[in-house]
């Protein structure tokens, strides 16, 4: 059996011998390699923390001693280490999970994966534990330096500061990179403790010199100690640390399990909070890993584990078209600028970057930020884009609502990734953006559903000056054309009623009139519920408006001349923009029905997207089901 296999609890990983270590830590990247490669997943993270994850549970048990990770992404080592081996349904329905979870094991506590949050859980862990007089235990909280890059984690270590009667242990692992390499004063300063070693030499060198000396050299040498805080600033700049009052350890190899072991017990020991900072390398022993300069493997789908070549070619997918259009855009309009909050090549601004690299500012991981200071641009003469993961943007929506809506400011924000997005579980669905911005004064949201669609409206946003406008596509490959047969008032119709076979009986009276509204990814599903409804002798219009936000007069209007009007979201219903309409029409004195289909408020598992909309009923056929019970309802009634 391989040591690894031998592996059921922390308790397993404290008895080997640091031989062994060594041993394991080469079966689990082995391991992470061949199962990574068949199911896709986070693997440069996870080859990162190896040894890091491994001298953790020698040295704190958990879950007694409580280990937060900063996104959690890099949490596939502690899984496996706290007898979670099974990786064959790695993010799919009813497998493991890409992040933390609770529902797994007493081991896992944060399952939320929006980094620069776990230095604030570690902080309030830290706080219960001393105001209900557990000294028994610990807090562990790593994250790593692009995660630092987040305002959140910077008001969390003030406030970690602020007692010494703490027992955290802040690790910082430092790879230089979040997904593409760390930028900011942050990274420049972590990038000089990674390199410098004069500080310890020089004071290692002034004790065995000076204390040989005699009283005029022991009192030098206390002298010269007494400035520690100056030489560390002079030859290690680690003094950003210490002078919030937390106590430093490092730079530390995060590849040597024995060095590791020897820092994290010092920082147990001194019972207030530390800082261990850990040096790193992100993709560790997977040379395909190491040779990517773009982010390491950092996500990856399915691979060939031998080359790290993907198994098949992924389509040309919307993130794409958003890359391809906004350079256009950047060619045509010296005043567009981009924003990115660290994820330059998974939003698709590195072909703007490359060909504007002054008009290109990654912001690290701060979204807030990168919202307010697009506010700042605009004022200032520029039109901002700002891409981000839909589900990223939530973090910003104060300054979205107060900075932004408020003052007016043309700013355009690019939502990746919205809607379902499946196999990265609940923190990752995009799915709140249409509910949440609804209520912001002014701000306008398109929904395109096809590649023509998201360029126009790309466009047409840049052109706003004097309101937060916002463009929403999925995630993965573009599906084909979906051209309108008509338009009403700007309003796209993908379907109107005609002539068409229908298995409705002879005589059966007028035929039932409906309007099905499917923005975005949603028209396909509208479309294909419509041909079912056709087929039932059922009157169907599809509506796929690219522009929802506001809701647009015309579908005010289309709802009025239909007996029954079905939105189809995949975003939360409650509030989202079919209860929108609904409400609209009402004040418009439209009294039809309207029935809006969508996701629930509530977190969804990992799954499939189609497995998703399958369980919340957001198929084709379920609409059509929805539809032909609504009418049969509103027969009776």
């Amino acid at each position: 059996m391989s040591l690894l296999g031998t592996i059921t609890s922390p308790e397993d990983v404290q008895r080997l011998t640091l031989e062994q270590t060594q041993e394991l830590a080469g079966e689990i990247r082995a391991f992470l390699v061949d199962s990574v490669s068949r199911t896709g997943g986070h693997l440069g993270p996870n080859l990162g923390v190896v040894e890091l994850t491994i001298a953790m549970h020698r040295v704190f048990s958990s879950p007694t001693d409580t280990f937060v990770f900063d996104t959690g992404h890099q949490s596939y080592v502690h899984k496996l280490l706290t007898g979670r081996q099974d990786f064959s349904a790695l993010r799919k329905q009813g497998g493991l999970s890409g992040y933390p979870s609770r529902a797994e094991s007493d081991h896992d506590v944060v399952e939320n994966s929006h980094a620069s949050t776990a230095l604030s859980w570690g902080d309030g862990i830290a706080k219960a534990n001393v105001v209900r007089g557990l000294t028994d235990r610990h807090v562990v909280a790593v994250i790593g330096d692009g995660a630092l890059t987040g305002g959140m984690a910077w008001e969390a270590l003030n406030n970690i500061a602020e007692s010494q009667d703490r027992r955290l242990v802040v690790v910082v692992n430092d790879n230089g990179r979040s997904y593409s390499p760390t930028i900011g004063g942050l990274a420049h300063h972590l990038s000089t403790l990674r390199t410098t070693h004069g500080y310890e030499s020089f004071l290692q060198w002034g004790k065995r010199t000076l204390n040989r000396s005699g009283a005029p050299g022991r009192f030098a040498y206390e002298w010269l100690h007494g400035l520690k805080k100056g030489l560390k600033d002079v030859v290690a700049p680690q003094g950003m640390f210490e002078d919030l009052g937390i106590k430093y350890v490092g730079p530390v190899d995060g590849h040597d399990v024995e060095a590791m072991e020897h820092a994290l017990r010092r920082a147990k020991a001194y019972g207030a909070p530390v800082i261990v900072h850990a040096i790193t390398e992100k993709g560790r022993g997977y040379t395909p890993a190491e040779q990517d300069v773009a982010d390491r493997f950092h996500a990856v789908g399915k691979i060939h584990p031998e080359t790290g070549l993907p198994v098949a070619p992924s389509r040309f997918g919307w993130t794409s078209v958003f890359a391809d259009e906004i350079v256009q855009i950047g060619r045509r309009r010296s005043d567009v600028v981009a924003i990115t909050a660290a994820m330059l090549e998974p939003v698709g601004l590195k072909p703007f970057a490359q060909a504007f690299p002054e008009r290109t500012f990654d912001v690290g991981i701060a979204e807030q930020h990168a919202a307010t200071s697009a506010a700042g641009m605009a004022f200032a003469g520029l039109h901002p884009v700002v891409a981000v993961y839909a589900t990223f943007l939530n973090r910003a929506f104060d300054q979205v609502l107060m900075d932004v809506a408020l003052h007016k400011a043309g700013v355009t924000f690019v939502l990746d990734r919205a809607g379902i997005t499946g196999d990265d579980g609940a923190s990752h669905n995009g799915m709140w953006d249409m509910a949440m911005l609804r209520i912001v004064p002014g701000l306008r949201l398109a929904a395109p559903r096809d590649e023509e669609t998201l360029r126009t409206a790309l466009r047409e946003s840049v052109d706003v000056d004097d309101a937060p406008t916002v463009v929403r596509y999925p995630k993965g490959a573009l599906g084909d054309p979906l051209p309108a047969v008509d338009t009403v008032d700007g309003v796209d119709l993908l379907a109107v009623p005609g002539e068409a076979p229908t298995t409705a009986p002879e005589g059966s009276g007028p035929r039932a009139r409906v309007l099905l509204v499917g923005p975005g990814s949603m028209a396909r599903v509208a479309l294909d519920a419509a041909e079912s409804l056709t087929a039932h002798g059922v009157d169907v219009t599809v509506a796929s408006p690219t522009w929802v936000l506001p809701v647009p007069s015309a579908l005010v209007k289309l709802a009025g001349e239909h007996d029954l009007v079905v939105s189809i979201e995949d975003g939360v219903a409650d509030g989202g923009v079919g209860a929108l309409l609904a409400q609209r029409s009402l004040e418009g004195g439209v009294r039809t029905p309207v029935h809006a289909l969508g996701l629930p408020a509530q977190f969804l598992d990992h799954a499939t997207r189609d497995q998703v909309a399958s369980a919340n009923r957001l198929t084709s056929a379920d609409v059509a089901r929805d539809v032909l019970d609504a009418l049969a309802e509103l027969t009776r009634g």
